[in-house]
């Protein structure tokens, strides 16, 4: 069975290699949810030839096909347009078999819940536009976003995962509710679960807060209760636009926790289990 996805956005790094590792794995990202295997991508490109130097277009390039050499694809054409704004992403072609294709309808009551990366690249890479990020804050933040989704896409298929989507710009409660409605199920998320990348909390709490993060918020304010406990910027880093974010994915109990030993010994950043799946209710989401 062949799957397909399409991604690309303007930079949220200063460095044009970065940047292209970054879109190149994002783009990916939508292949593994599935638990597919990537086969091979077209660039998609927007660039603008006449103001900026060729060069930061070839750096972009090189770090999205460093990137597409990782996931093992070769990257096969594209197209390219004179744009006012650097753009950069793929299209992505995969495989699956049909019977082993993932979908994100198939969350059950008593599911784990698992994400495989830490949030809080939107907050993170608004702090990089305004000057207020540490380099090591940035480096350890283009290191997660240009991580593949390659590992839990593979483990997927050796463990019973029910159901699984990307976590990307419409943040974790966002893509979760599209889970949760198509399998017409609720969950319970435990805040204190959550894992952030170090020094979002300090961010958010200083109002560096992107707009997409925001809106995010308002529009989960529909469809979650929020804890009284919680603080307005603790609900902000909840519902933070990410690019390039980890798997959010169902499974039961008892395979759970083998999953995370299985996927934690062999990537950089932690899988963490934050919450259960329960049977439907009023609202989608108690956090």
């Amino acid at each position: 069975m062949v799957v397909q996805t399409v991604d690309f956005f303007t930079p949220i790094v200063d460095d044009p290699y970065q940047f292209g590792q970054i879109a190149a794995a994002n783009s990916l990202s939508d292949i593994y949810a599935m638990g597919a295997g990537p086969r091979f991508a077209l660039n998609i490109v927007g660039f603008p030839i006449n103001e900026l130097p060729k060069s930061v277009l070839s750096e972009i390039l090189q770090g999205g096909a460093d990137k597409a050499k990782e996931a093992g694809i070769p990257i096969v054409g594209g197209h390219s347009i004179d744009d006012k704004e650097p753009k950069y992403g793929m299209v992505v072609t995969g495989e699956i078999e049909e019977s082993k294709l993932i979908k994100n309808n198939g969350a059950q009551v008593g599911d784990a819940l698992i994400l495989t990366k830490p949030l809080g690249t939107g907050i993170i890479s608004t702090g990089i536009k305004r000057g207020l990020v540490s380099d090591d804050m940035i480096q350890v933040a283009v290191d997660c976003m240009a991580t593949l989704n390659a590992r839990a896409a593979k483990l997927m298929q050796k463990y019973d995962v029910h159901s699984a989507t990307d976590v990307t710009g419409f943040g974790l409660l966002g893509h979760l509710s599209e889970m949760l409605k198509a399998s017409n199920v609720s969950a319970e998320i435990q805040f204190g679960n959550l894992p952030f990348l170090e020094g979002v909390d300090s961010l958010a709490n200083d109002g560096v807060v992107p707009g997409g993060t925001k809106r995010n918020l308002a529009y989960a304010s529909k469809f979650v209760s929020f804890s009284d406990s919680l603080s307005d910027t603790q609900k902000l880093m909840a519902a933070d636009a990410q690019t390039s974010g980890g798997l959010l994915l169902t499974l039961s109990p008892d395979q759970a926790n083998i999953f995370m030993k299985d996927f934690n010994h062999e990537n950089n950043f932690s899988a963490k289990l934050i919450g259960t799946i329960t049977d439907q209710s009023d609202r989608l989401i108690y956090l």
